[in-house]
């Protein structure tokens, strides 16, 4: 099976990062493949992550970031604070694009609109209204996000 695109990627720039001596970057890079990696061995048997499942990966690792961030920066924290946001701001150039609030907010009353249509009205449409958004967006929303809009306009 050949290398995915992506972890293949993350490893000629850790390469780049170690010779122009960004450390940051470095370090940063040398953490998201060790999480690959991990993500690699789990479960009976090993075996090479797809470009997709790269992603989830590292989306799960910018999340991490933002979260700790957040506790740092809750905490007093600033110094780190801002070493976890610079980590997270390098693992998402790796990410595709995020939708807008704008484009966001006019996916979800479409499927809100659409499920209504069908008899489902209120929280009890959530799960309908999730289940036709996912598909449609992808990777360019996050899941709280997603879901904190969709909730938001079935409860306006």
């Amino acid at each position: 099976m050949a290398t995915p695109v992506l972890k293949a990627r993350l490893q000629s720039d850790l390469t780049d990062a170690i010779r122009s001596r960004d450390e940051l970057r470095a370090a940063t890079l040398r953490m998201a493949l060790t999480a690959i990696k991990s993500a690699e061995v789990a479960g009976a048997q090993a075996r090479e992550l797809t470009d997709d499942e790269v992603l989830a990966v590292l989306r799960t690792e910018a999340k991490k970031r933002r979260e700790a961030a957040e506790a740092f920066a809750g905490a007093g924290r600033d110094d780190r604070a801002a070493r976890e946001r610079a980590e997270q701001d390098v693992l998402e150039a790796y990410l595709p694009a995020q939708l807008s609030d704008d484009e966001l907010a006019t996916l979800v009353a479409g499927a809100v609109a659409e499920v209504a249509a069908g008899g489902q009205t209120g929280m009890p449409a959530m799960g309908r209204v999730m289940g036709l958004l996912r598909p449609k967006v992808g990777q360019q929303v996050d899941g709280a996000r997603l879901a904190a809009e969709v909730r938001r306009q079935l409860q306006a």
